[in-house]
């Protein structure tokens, strides 16, 4: 699944609000962790693995274990959102054919 130009603008958000690229103060954990839970409670989904893609060729981002924790993050938020919404995925329809 590619990434949105919505998802894509969150995340140069995030690349141009984060500015020690090289070690996440708590505030930007904070602020990225909020970035992706308000894009999950939005009905955006997304790919971790595009997510983790877009860090790699972005340019800015060197720190390959920097990139790992907001992958984390990514996933740790998408993961929570769908374990709370488990009904919104059920099925409405019988197997019956009817």
């Amino acid at each position: 699944m590619p990434l949105t130009n919505d998802i894509i603008i969150k995340l140069n958000e995030i690349t141009t609000s984060v500015s020690r690229k090289k070690n996440l103060s708590q505030g930007d954990e904070n602020m990225i962790k909020n970035i992706f839970k308000n894009i999950v409670e939005g009905d955006g989904r997304y790919d971790v693995n595009e997510i983790e893609s877009w860090f790699a060729l972005e340019g800015s981002w060197k720190d390959k274990s920097v990139v790992d924790r907001i992958v984390n993050m990514a996933h740790y938020q998408q993961t929570k959102y769908e374990e709370k919404n488990k009904l919104k995925f059920a099925s409405d329809g019988c197997s019956c054919g009817n």
